[in-house]
């Protein structure tokens, strides 16, 4: 591999094709028992007497506990190596997960699902930083697009896993709803445990590329950290106060609120389409938005990091997602509100590979560690409030359209924060030593 620039696609590709897979597997997990509750909603409520404000609080408060801890966490990442943090992180989330099965009153709901957020505080932004170890920034919209399938991916599969499971209702005298956590958090303690097995902390350490790959891929990783660090903040208490870095988590606050706002009753609001309870039926057609989701993801990334057209893309499809979750409250045809989460689905899941290169151009190091779990831990923040203004905005308007359409809006402003605040980033093409050049 004589050409720098044919090796490093190479090296590249080959990083890809082992890590990728298998970073994917842990977030459809984690995705997974995040949002799964979703699909337990009606018979958790049935069996606890759980209101309709009291699920709304526990199923957003997850996110308190999972922002407080995210820059602890994810510091710690950076001390001690990927492969030991995401074992612990993936294990005990995976307990916390299957002790859900246990939530029979509103105070054990509530106290579960914040403990939830702290055992998986750091694993998202934990591997945005990981994947800037791995991937040059020429590649890491696709490589930060590849792991955002596990979004959709965890409703692909997992809606008609998490149908089959609440069907089991009755088998060995649990309820549906204890069969979907126990199941499920174990998978995740059960893969957190290969995670430690499976992972390396950074190329040097890798065995399975050869010297020469190792080689390639350190020194365009590390001219890529100093770019970054040579026109962004260099400590972690600099990037704390960066404003570029609170701009960047008001925006993935109000991406969030949209996002957890619709995932959270979308197994509902399609039972309510098709007019039927929530099983291995709405279980599917539930998946169907998610495999849209998955086919404009692998495709967006790739042409952003192609042309370089991140931020202008970003904005487009918050605004498409904004329209489709609004749409599809406003609809009188289940179709076409069907149609309007597709679209929405593949918006605001594309969006966000596109978002993350925003901050990793300018972050590295400890820096990256501290800033990255910043605007992921304010930002998730959103999937706290959405819950909560869904139920009010249909309270105050007596509509079960006005929390979408708030949510909607909410997608929208946070493109139009994008297009005021946030600065064109430069792409990076794949020659060694060429100088960037804008987009």
């Amino acid at each position: 591999m004589s050409d720098p620039a044919i090796a490093e696609r190479a090296v590249t590709g080959r990083v890809m094709r082992h890590l990728l897979p298998f970073l994917l597997l842990m977030y459809v997990l984690a995705f997974l028992d995040r949002a799964n509750i979703g699909f337990a909603q009606k018979a958790l409520q049935q069996d606890t007497g759980l209101s309709n404000a009291a699920f709304a609080f526990g199923a957003g408060v997850f996110f308190v506990g999972y922002a407080l801890f995210e820059v602890p966490s994810n510091l710690l990442l950076h001390r001690v190596g990927a492969k030991l943090w995401m074992c612990r992180i993936m294990v005990t989330w995976g307990i916390v997960s299957a002790a859900m099965a246990f939530a029979h009153t509103a105070t054990t709901f509530y106290i579960l699902r914040f403990a939830l957020g702290v055992a998986e505080a750091g694993f998202f932004p934990g591997i945005v930083y990981y994947l800037t170890r791995w991937f040059p920034q020429s590649a890491r919209a696709r490589a930060l697009g590849v792991f955002y399938f596990g979004a959709p991916l965890a409703f692909i599969f997992g809606s008609p896993l998490s149908g089959l499971l609440l069907d089991l209702h009755g088998a060995l005298g649990l309820a549906g709803w204890e069969w979907l956590f126990l199941v499920e958090g174990g998978l995740a303690s059960v893969v957190g445990v290969w995670a430690f097995w499976y992972l390396d902390n950074e190329p040097s350490k890798a065995r399975w590329l050869s010297a020469e790959e190792r080689a390639v891929l350190c020194a365009r990783i590390e001219r890529d950290a100093q770019d970054a660090a040579s026109h962004g903040p260099r400590s972690v208490l600099a990037a704390l106060v960066d404003a570029r870095v609170l701009i960047l988590s008001t925006v993935y606050f109000l991406i969030q609120a949209a996002v957890y706002g619709v995932i959270f009753y979308l197994p509902q609001q399609v039972s309510a389409l098709l007019g039927t309870k929530v099983g291995l039926h709405v279980g599917l057609v539930t998946a169907i938005p998610w495999l849209c989701a998955v086919a404009v993801t692998w495709f967006v990334p790739r042409y952003a990091d192609r042309t370089g057209l991140h931020r202008p893309i970003a904005v487009g499809l918050l605004v498409i997602a904004g329209a489709g979750i609004a749409v599809s409250g406003l609809a009188s045809q289940p179709i076409v509100s069907l149609v309007a989460l597709c679209f929405a689905a593949s918006s605001f899941i594309s969006a966000q590979p596109l978002f993350w290169t925003f901050p990793t151009r300018y972050l590295a190091g400890a820096a990256a560690a501290a800033g990255i779990a910043l605007i992921n831990s304010l930002g998730s923040l959103g999937g706290f409030v959405a819950p909560m203004l869904r139920t009010a905005a249909e309270r105050m308007y007596a509509s079960t359209s006005a929390g979408l359409v708030l949510l909607g809006a909410a997608s929208v402003l946070a493109a139009l924060v994008i297009v005021v605040f946030v600065r064109q980033p430069k792409t990076l093409d794949y020659a060694p030593g060429k100088p960037a050049k804008a987009s």
